[in-house]
């Protein structure tokens, strides 16, 4: 059994929260919404077996703070590169899921050099969202655009965090009741402490910021070997894009993978799949 702890550094000027498993290469994991790091549990003690593996709570989520502001990608990516710096990390393996994977996107291009391989997972990059969006893509995006109008969003879930996680969790995945239990307690749990839900919306809000971010440099390809994951079924991503076209956008070197009988959420409804799919993605990462 591999040991897993928890930790807490401050990094990039705010208090970050992070689980460190393993030894060996570094792999760095990236949770999206509406989960913590808490999402990594099937792949932490798989990848941790082989390397040293660090899933941070992003900034607004979990235990990491959660100010008022710094929630555009590319401040985010600079707590990631915060956080390994105090880790004394310097090359990483990095994947992300969902609001992860934009983070680890720009985190690939603005520290090229930090990054030997890159997994995303179940995510289309914001500015071709923003570029493709139509009458289709804004009702299937419609907590996108919910999340983007200022406090209502905080005052409609207060008290209420359990009804909102469910429809998501349920409609999102390929089989409803894939995150039940313990493990969706843990995400009531999570998103009922003070400011979790702000943080979340805080992350949605940047958009416009991220979108720009993301023109500046949208003809640099990313260089590094990307593997692009995504379920099959989850009508926002897999079945409205064209996925390998999205991510051959995005990358040079691009593998893309659907995963069938799956929704938003591969690392948590396949996480035997997923786990395959990394470790053979992984071999040869020497750190």
């Amino acid at each position: 059994m591999i040991a897993q702890t928890s930790h807490t550094l401050r990094a990039n000027d705010i208090r970050q929260n992070y689980i460190d498993a393993g030894d060996g290469p570094p792999v760095v994991l990236l949770h999206g919404f509406p989960e913590t790091n808490f999402a990594w549990r099937f792949q932490i003690p798989v990848l941790g077996e082989l390397h040293r593996v660090i899933a941070p709570d992003l900034r607004g989520y979990g235990e990491t703070d959660k100010p008022a502001a710094g929630y555009d990608k590319r401040t985010m990516a600079r707590d990631l590169a915060a956080l390994l710096d105090k880790l004394g990390i310097g090359k990483i393996a990095l994947v992300g899921h969902d609001r992860g994977a934009r983070v680890a996107t720009r985190f690939a291009k603005d520290y090229p050099e930090r990054v030997d391989r890159l997994v995303v997972m179940d995510n289309v990059p914001t500015r071709i969202v923003a570029r493709e969006i139509n009458a289709e893509i804004a009702k299937a995006y419609w907590f996108f655009l919910f999340h983007l109008i200022p406090d209502l969003p905080e005052t409609l879930i207060a008290g209420k965090e359990e009804q909102w996680l469910r429809w998501f969790f349920s409609d999102w995945a390929y089989d409803p009741s894939a995150i039940s239990g313990d493990a969706f307690d843990t995400y009531v749990r999570a998103y009922r402490a003070p400011g979790a839900v702000r943080g979340a919306m805080a992350d949605y809000r940047a958009n416009a910021e991220d979108v720009a971010q993301d023109l500046v440099d949208a003809d640099v390809k990313i260089a590094c070997p990307t593997l692009a994951l995504w379920g099959a079924d989850f009508g926002a991503v897999g079945k409205m894009f064209d996925m390998p076209k999205v991510w051959a956008e995005m990358a040079d070197n691009l593998r893309a993978v659907p995963i069938e009988r799956c929704g938003h959420l591969p690392h948590e409804e396949r996480p035997e799949a997923v786990n395959a799919l990394l470790l053979e993605f992984l071999q040869g990462w020497q750190g």
